[in-house]
């Protein structure tokens, strides 16, 4: 056999050997995201599963300010806790809000507790021409109060279209440390609270308005995953066989 024989039927044999090699790899990469979907997938239904439960459970007090540094999502994420303070009506802030109830505010109100810590409540929404506190009078709360709801974690990134604007006083997130500080208060938890409705119905704002939505589409993306990885499986043996094919009839 000739030098060009010998270089003539190495070309198809280090093809073969480059498809059949970058073929596996994907195969293997696809196999890995399908399978990384799947335990994201058991993930999410245990998270699911784990905040339901705390969201039906009865409420439990909240984190006091010796267990604030242990405050996280995943243990105190919409746990349901109760609150017994003072309100600090005159230190509200109002948060850009687009709700079931249409475009409006969330009214964080701090809550001064016995022991002289302050808890961020957002007492719930009211609408844009109801934002002054004077249109809503009947809501205002002076005396103690108890105050039960869903613990949320702090919104310091603003939103996605709108960053907070503390000297303007325009807020597009709960960011609770920037609060704070534009109102001046101290100790605050690194936590703030979603009231439950008002006990005062008809009144504003209108508490109980929090939504529990975990996007789950782990078992679709791992389909697709193992789909795409199954096709490539089958255009590589369909690969393999015309090689075989064109190695015999070249024989």
């Amino acid at each position: 056999m000739t030098d060009l024989q010998n270089e003539t039927a190495f070309r198809p044999r280090s093809r073969l050997a480059v498809v059949s090699i970058l073929g596996l790899l994907l195969i293997a990469g696809l196999l890995a995201l399908g399978t990384w979907q799947v335990k994201r997938l058991f993930w999410k239904l245990d998270l699911i599963a784990r905040v339901e439960q705390r969201i039906g459970a009865p409420p439990v007090p909240a984190p006091p300010r010796s267990d604030w540094p242990n405050v996280s999502p995943a243990r105190d994420e919409y746990r349901h806790v109760a609150l017994h303070g003072r309100f600090l009506n005159d230190e509200e802030t109002l948060v850009y809000a687009a709700t079931e109830l249409g475009a409006g505010y969330w009214v964080m109100t701090p809550l001064a507790l016995h022991d002289g810590t302050i808890v961020l409540v957002n007492r719930g929404f009211v609408p844009m021409e109801r934002r002054d506190p004077k249109a809503r009078q009947q809501g205002r709360i002076e005396d103690e109060v108890k105050v039960t709801g869903l613990m949320r974690m702090d919104e310091p990134k603003g939103s996605l279209l709108q960053s907070n604007r503390p000297r303007e006083d325009r807020w597009y997130s709960r960011d609770v440390g920037a609060i704070a500080a534009a109102r001046g208060l101290s100790p605050v938890a690194p936590y703030f609270v979603d009231a439950d409705a008002s006990s005062i119905p008809g009144t504003l704002p209108v508490g109980g308005l929090t939504r529990v939505v975990f996007p789950n589409n782990h078992l679709v993306y791992a389909l697709t995953w193992y789909c795409l990885a199954a096709m490539t499986a089958g255009m590589l043996v369909i690969f393999w066989r015309s090689a075989r094919k064109s190695n015999s009839g070249a024989a």
